[in-house]
Order: structure tokens, then C-alpha cells, then sequence
């Protein structure tokens, strides 16, 4: 069975040592690429409409993802990270701002952001991020590939009464078509859109039938 193992120096730089799997992650001394993700644009028609103003906290990670780089699991135990390879921002910030623009595409929320900005929020979507990670996994043959997952806790909390009256996690997996930095950062992008739209769904429908 093929596995490589990657070595972060300082938070600086990446040695590679005994990679026989997996070759992207061994070019290592490169220029970093950056990656960006995107938002969600496409709701279910009958998604109701709410009068609530929301706000989206900036979610909470782990120090492993709480990180502009894209982080690799070649075992449950190992966290490491893709060489050449970097997220546009920290994850938190990214889930952030694209949980409050699939809010916004839905046309369904009068108005949403960041607490920062000073709205007046009827309900604030608190997230964890649980899951944002690739993981090495083998198949019968000995072959590696990189699947992507995607776990997104959401909470929503009626600002007024000051209690969370949903809660909920919303998780999705993709295979990466290679382990080439882009093809990594196209199936992450597939999978953490396909929660954020489930996520955004179900957060509304809670807030409809709790009267918003």
C-alpha cells in the first residue's frame, strides 16, 4: 500500500519525505496557488419567505482548519497539508462569507450579514465547522485518491429569546478526480456548496415555522 507522508517545518515550509503516492503533494518548494469557492445559486421553488433579519457568525474550527491551507488526512491520526496549494482566506472566513451570500441568492431573507456590520439580527446562524478536510483512501488494487469531506454543524438562535431553537449537521463527501490542486479544490467546492444549499434550506424553513 502507497502513503506519503508530508512534514509542515516551522508553519513555514514542507518537506517531503518517502512520497511514493499521491506526486502532486511532493512539489513542494513552488510558488503557492491560490483557490477560491463559491457560493450557491440555485434553491428549491418552494422555499418560503421569511421577514427575519439574519446573522451569520464567523464559524468555528479546529486550529487544523482554521487555516488558509487546504488540509490533507492521510490517516485518521495524520493532519497535513497540500503543498503549492492555499485557500483565498481562512476556511471559517470563506464559509462565512459564502453562507451569507447563498443567503442573500436565495431572495428569500430581507436582510443578512456579519455582526460586524451592526444589523439587527432577529436570528444568528452560529456554524462549526466539524469536517473540511481531503483524506488518502485506498482501494483494493492499492490505488490512492483524495476524497473530500464537507460537516457543517448549524445552530439557529432566536436572538430575542436568546435560545437555539434548531440545530442540525449537514455533511457531504466528493472524490477528487486527481490529486492535482485544482481538481482537490473543484470537489471541495461541489461538496461544501451542497451543504451550505442544504444547510440555507433548512435553516429558513426553521425560522419560517418558528414565526420569522
Amino acid at each position: 500500500m502507497n502513503r506519503f507522508f508530508l512534514i509542515l517545518t516551522l508553519g513555514v515550509a514542507l518537506v517531503i519525505s518517502g512520497c511514493t503516492g499521491l506526486g502532486t503533494l511532493s512539489r513542494a518548494s513552488q510558488p503557492n496557488d491560490l483557490y477560491a469557492l463559491t457560493p450557491k445559486s440555485t434553491f428549491s421553488g418552494n422555499l418560503p419567505r421569511i421577514r427575519s433579519q439574519i446573522v451569520v457568525e464567523e464559524p468555528t474550527a479546529t486550529a487544523a482548519v482554521n487555516t488558509d491551507q487546504i488540509a490533507v488526512l492521510p490517516s485518521p491520526l495524520e493532519v497535513q497539508y497540500m503543498p503549492r496549494a492555499r485557500w483565498v482566506d481562512r476556511a471559517p472566513l470563506i464559509v462565512q462569507a459564502l453562507l451569507i451570500e447563498s443567503f442573500e441568492n436565495t431572495g428569500k431573507v430581507p436582510a443578512v450579514g456579519r455582526s460586524t456590520v451592526g444589523l439587527r439580527a432577529d436570528y444568528v446562524i452560529v456554524t462549526d465547522i466539524r469536517e473540511f478536510q481531503a483524506e488518502v483512501t485506498t482501494d483494493e488494487e492499492g490505488n490512492e485518491s483524495l476524497l473530500v469531506n464537507v460537516r457543517l454543524n448549524i445552530k439557529i438562535i432566536d436572538e430575542y429569546e436568546d435560545h437555539i431553537i434548531a440545530s442540525s449537521s449537514f455533511e457531504k463527501v466528493r472524490l477528487s478526480a486527481s490529486e492535482d490542486a485544482l481538481d482537490l479544490a473543484t470537489a471541495f467546492d461541489s461538496a461544501l456548496g451542497s451543504a451550505m444549499r442544504d444547510a440555507v434550506e433548512w435553516s429558513i424553513r426553521r425560522i419560517y415555522s418558528h414565526g420569522g
